[in-house]
This record gives C-alpha cells, sequence and structure tokens, in this order.
C-alpha cells in the first residue's frame, strides 16, 4: 500500500449512479471536514465480497456511524451501474452505504492496491483494504493482503479502532 496512517487520503474522481443518471464526485469532497470510513474491495456481486466483507459493514453500520462516523463509502473497480445495483440488492444503499465506482482504477493505483488475475476477468482490482480518515487525514488504514480473508478492513475492525480512539 503506498498510503499510510497520518498521509492525506489522495483525491480522485469515482462514479456513482443516483437519480439523475451516472455522476462523478471527487473523494476529496467527501472527506473535508468529516469522519469517513472507506472500504474498497476486488468486484460487487463476487464471493467474499457479497458474503462477508460489505455483510459485515451493513450489519454494522448503525453503530460505526454511533461513534461519531459521518459518512461509510464502499469503492470497487466496477462501472457506476453495478455497484448501485449490488448496493441495491444487499441494503447497502438502505443502510446509507455510498457506493462508489473506480471505474478506471484510479483510486486503487493511487493507494496502491491493485492486483491482476485475466483468467478472472479482474484487471487493476483493488485489494480489500480499508480507512478511517479524519478531515481528510488517514487515523486507521488496514490491507487484507490474502485472497478471500477479511480481518483488519472488516467492520468489526474498524468498530473496534472506532472505540478504541
Amino acid at each position: 500500500m503506498k498510503i499510510s496512517v497520518g498521509q492525506k487520503m489522495p483525491n480522485s474522481t469515482l462514479s456513482y449512479f443516483g437519480p439523475d443518471g451516472v455522476s462523478q464526485i471527487e473523494l476529496i469532497d467527501l472527506l473535508k471536514g468529516k469522519k469517513v470510513v472507506i472500504f474498497a474491495l476486488p468486484g460487487a456481486f463476487t464471493n467474499t465480497c457479497s458474503s462477508k466483507h460489505l455483510p459485515g459493514f451493513i450489519e454494522k453500520s448503525a453503530r460505526i456511524k454511533k461513534e461519531g462516523v459521518d459518512e461509510i463509502i464502499c469503492i470497487s473497480v466496477n462501472d457506476p451501474f453495478v455497484m448501485s445495483k449490488w448496493g441495491e440488492t444487499t441494503g447497502a444503499i438502505d443502510v446509507g452505504i455510498k457506493m462508489l465506482a473506480d471505474p478506471a482504477s484510479d483510486f486503487t493505483k493511487s493507494i496502491g492496491t491493485e492486483f491482476t488475475v485475466p483468467p478472472i476477468g479482474f484487471f487493476n482490482r483493488s485489494k480489500r483494504c480499508a480507512f478511517i480518515v479524519e478531515n481528510q487525514k488517514i487515523v486507521y488504514a488496514y490491507l487484507d493482503d490474502a485472497s478471500g480473508v477479511v480481518t483488519g478492513s472488516s467492520a468489526e475492525a474498524i468498530l473496534l479502532n472506532l472505540q478504541d480512539s
């Protein structure tokens, strides 16, 4: 990972699908003056992302927000249509998780978490990671480097860190 605790979260233009269609948003604008949890994962509708990673944040979103978090953001190297449908299907949008697409892997490359597995169509996807960011500054960062493993990037780990701080 290219970034660490104490550094400013790099800016990236991310996409989302909303009532007015596809829109872009600057990550930095979502972080200014706020406490934000960001988690990135390899792909919408994939096994571990759909069975463990995202469901943990859905289940614990209210408790995370009670710890003073203004926003929870899920980022994946997918298109905004897929991220929106995944958010609707899982209930992530219903609990207020912002589902953002990183279609060109700009965010993923800027934080140094990209990986490629051509046989399954994964090109410049993000490894599983999570951050707590306060007013653009990273106060927690964790990269789950092993495939199919959700430990320090889990909602549980984020919640424990928020409660300890």
